[in-house]
This record gives structure tokens, sequence and C-alpha cells, in this order.
């Protein structure tokens, strides 16, 4: 039982593609920042207020070295989970990785209402969303083993491409 983990920006659709594929694959599905909150019993906004970037990219970091020992799971990351080596290599080393690819005017729409995403509370999210692709997609292709565009794309059908992906790997 291989596990599944899903990268890429804020908006990509992670968690909800998550959770459709976790179904079919009848395996539990995970979400990182989910964990977090558990462990901690405070919400991502308030961790980043109260210990900054580091100290949140710090409990992930530690999450993500705990969760990829699990077997069978699927995962769904936060968006700067790659912006550390060792979840990076983490992530390479135990399971298949799929990378949720979206324009940066894409996320501006999925996250134009949100307000539990720290990094967008700017007046100027947009810049911030280029700023942060431009960082962090290298990153992404650099430990993807596939690539989904989700732009314009219901969940169902990306959960049926990976599905498709999964199919051909397997045989």
């Amino acid at each position: 039982m291989r596990n599944v983990f899903l990268i890429g920006p804020m908006g990509a659709g992670k968690s909800t593609i998550g959770r459709l594929l976790a179904k079919e694959l009848r395996y539990p599905f995970k979400d990182s920042d989910r964990e977090i909150e558990a462990r901690t019993g405070a919400d991502i906004p308030w961790i980043f207020d109260v210990e900054g970037e580091t100290g949140f990219r710090e409990r992930e970091e530690a999450m993500i070295a705990e969760l990829v020992q699990e077997q069978g799971i699927v995962l769904a990351t936060g968006g700067g989970v790659v912006m550390r080596e060792a979840n990076r290599r983490a992530l390479a080393d135990n399971g298949l990785v799929v990378y949720l690819r979206t324009s940066v005017d894409q996320q501006l729409q999925r996250t134009s209402k949100d307000r539990q995403r720290p990094l967008l509370q700017t007046a100027d999210p947009e810049t911030v969303l280029r700023d942060l692709m431009a960082r962090r997609d290298p990153l992404y292709r650099e430990i993807a083993h596939l690539t989904i565009d989700t732009d314009q794309r219901g969940p169902r059908v990306v959960v049926n491409t990976i599905m498709a992906q999964l199919d051909k790997e397997l045989s």
C-alpha cells in the first residue's frame, strides 16, 4: 500500500481532492495542517501569530516526518511544505508525490474569501501568490512523480486523472 502525497500551492484543491482520492483508494485521509492543529489545539493563523512562520515550519517538519511513516494514506500537505529540504526528501522517499498545479489567477479566485491563510492577510495577495509560486514551483516540480493541472477542473475530474495515472504506474 503506497502512500500518496499531494503537494502544491494554496487553493490547488489538495484537501478536497485528497478526501475524494482517499475514498476512491479506500485509504485514510490526512491533512498535515489539520494534524498540526489537532496536536497543538491551536489553528494555523494563531501558530503563525505566536510562533511566526519559522515556528510553524518546525512543527510542520516534525509532523511530516511522522506522517510519512504511515502506510497507505493520502496526505494533503501545506503549500509551503517544500521549502524545507527534509520535507522534500521525506515526501519523495516515502510515497507517490502528486503536484496539483494551478495558476495564480485560479488561486486568487479560490482563496479570496478565506481568512485562514496567514500569508494572504495583506493588501496585495496577488503579489504574495506570484512570489510564492516563483519560489515554490521549482521545488514542487523537483519532487513530483506526477503533475496534474487543476485549473478549471472539478475535483472529481482531477481524482479520475490521478487514478488513471496510478493505474498506469501499477501496470
